[in-house]
């Protein structure tokens, strides 16, 4: 009996196990409990921004901020590029930091501190978006979404005291926001001179440290304290206003700053053949300094005389003595129609020597071109005086990649006054009823300038500077621009046509000793023109 019992009750207690297991599994699939209720279902466009943030806790800049530009070509270019970039990253970092590092590591009494291993490993940085400032300025300003996961393999060794140590540096995530800064624009390439980053926030940096082989950061309390640091550190050195520069091109060179001045003296000119038929040729002396945007000089015209004597004096800004050279065209002046041209000839600035006054004879020519019979013909010659003074180191500025320092007047700008500088850059969105080949018209106390005319452009860019030496302060004074289009085709009705114009009043200019705006043009409807202006002084 205790057998059958036994049997018995093992059987009845798996059947029961069975059975139980059977009703719980239909409880649990079929049973609906009373406290869950069904989701709602809503379109992503009903969402609002706080929603689609906790659904897409990763949105792309871009798409927060409509500032932000989607830049995926340039993750592109970094993918491919990125093995090469992470070789020329690596050394520009060693280069930057081994100096600092010998200067620092006396003071702790270490031997040395290598670096046995740098690479930032095969992962590029992603940039989420990037948003560009217009800032009228000869600068370009970029803000970029920088996230990085990477997997760097960076090691190095300290020694000190005999012992050596090694620091290996793994897994490392940067977020930040970086201001790039290419200032200033040159026209040279890679057309700027300097690299300037700051950071907008202070930046995450997450990574691990292996200390002699150990996890440094499993110790409590210090990944917190380290990134604290890190934190506070790159803040210090990068953090707007302050800035990492990284020099790309000397500066003086790249934008051509004024090097001394060149005095020239037209004194006369002899036997010149006559070009009219009747009666003797009016010359006059046209100066011009290459590279240089100011309008040619001019003598004055000396009618009915075929040895004219002038002694008059011009005075140009150097920028390069290796390269510029000094031209003079003389011409017959005519009432109407075009005036001849009687010769010309051309001096190297190179070939001056600084700080002597010369006095040179030359031959006038046709041409330059050495091989031309006709240059063997005599055309008369002119005499000059040159006198090239470099400016001294004191003299020259120091601060060449500020956009907004305005240069001291030149020797001879009369005391209490100054020289009115007009720099007409550029204009956008011009609109013409028959034509536009526009030029920019300057009308100031009834001298008027004019830049060149370029033609079938509704945005045109002239770069020209204009100067005006006045005896006071203009702090009552407006200029007047006006943006014109000029047709020389025949037959039109209209050949002239006003394309806007501004007035602009001066007392700020005196004020602040330089502005550079973007003014809108009245009877435009869109048209802007873009003018510098700067008041300089001798004091």
């Amino acid at each position: 009996m205790g057998m059958i019992s036994t049997i018995m009750g093992s059987f009845g207690f798996g059947i029961g196990v069975s059975i139980g297991v059977v009703i719980g599994y239909f409880l649990f699939i079929y049973h609906q409990p009373t406290d869950v209720e069904d989701p709602e279902i809503r379109p992503l466009v009903e969402l609002d921004s706080k929603s689609l943030e906790q659904l897409l806790p990763e949105i792309p800049l871009w798409i927060k901020n409509p500032d932000y530009d989607r830049i995926d070509w340039l993750n592109k270019f970094i993918e491919y590029m990125w093995p090469y970039l992470d070789k020329a990253i690596c050394k520009m970092a060693k280069k930057i930091a081994e100096p600092i590092i010998a200067e620092q590591i006396p003071k702790y009494k270490i031997e040395s501190v290598d670096f046995e291993a740098l690479t930032l490993g095969c992962l590029p940085p992603t940039f989420q978006g990037m948003k560009v400032y217009n800032t009228e300025e000869k600068e370009m300003i970029m803000e970029l979404g920088l996230k990085w996961a990477a997997n760097p393999n960076i090691l190095v060794a300290v020694k000190a005291f005999g012992l050596k140590a090694t620091v290996q540096v793994v897994d490392l995530q940067v977020f930040a926001s970086p201001r790039i800064t290419l200032k200033p624009l040159v026209p040279a390439f890679p057309c700027f001179a300097n690299i300037h980053v700051s950071l907008m926030e202070k930046p995450h940096v997450d990574f691990g440290v292996k200390l002699l082989g150990a996890d440094a950061m499993s110790i409590p309390g210090a990944y917190r304290i380290v990134q604290e640091i890190i934190k506070d550190q790159v803040a210090n050195m990068y953090l707007w206003p302050k800035r990492l520069e990284v020099q790309i091109m000397d500066p003086i060179k790249a934008m051509r700053k004024p090097v001394g001045i060149l005095n020239v003296k037209v004194v006369k000119a002899m036997k010149l053949k006559k070009k009219d038929l009747l009666g003797a040729s009016d010359p006059y002396v046209k100066l011009k300094l290459t590279d240089d945007k100011l309008p040619s000089k001019k003598t004055t015209v000396k009618h009915k005389n075929l040895n004219p004597e002038w002694n008059e004096e011009f005075t140009f800004v150097v920028k390069d003595p290796e390269t510029q050279i000094l031209e003079f065209n003389v011409y017959d002046w005519e009432q109407v129609g075009t005036h001849d041209k009687m010769g010309l000839n051309v001096i190297p600035l190179k070939d001056i020597t600084p700080d002597e006054p010369k006095t040179l004879t030359l031959d006038l020519v046709k041409n330059l071109n050495p091989n031309d019979a006709q240059n063997e013909k005599s055309r008369g010659q002119l005499v000059i005086e040159v006198h090239y003074k470099p400016f001294k180191d004191n003299e020259v500025p120091s601060n060449v990649e500020d956009s907004n320092a305005v240069q001291k007047a030149p020797e001879g700008t009369p005391d209490g006054g100054g020289l009115l500088v007009i720099i007409v850059h550029e204009a956008q969105d011009l609109e013409g009823k028959h034509h536009i080949n526009p030029s920019a018209r300057l009308l100031f106390r009834g001298e008027e300038k004019r830049t060149k005319p370029v033609k079938k452009s509704r945005d045109p860019r002239w770069e020209e500077e204009f100067q005006f030496t006045l005896d006071e302060p203009p702090m009552n004074d407006r200029v007047h621009v006006e943006v014109i289009s000029i047709s020389k085709r025949m037959g039109l009705l209209h050949p002239k046509e006003t394309l806007g114009y501004i007035d602009i009043n001066l007392s700020d200019v005196v004020s602040n000793k330089r502005i550079n705006e973007r003014y809108h043009l009245i009877d435009s409807k869109n048209g802007r023109i873009q003018i510098e202006m700067q008041w300089r002084t001798s004091s």
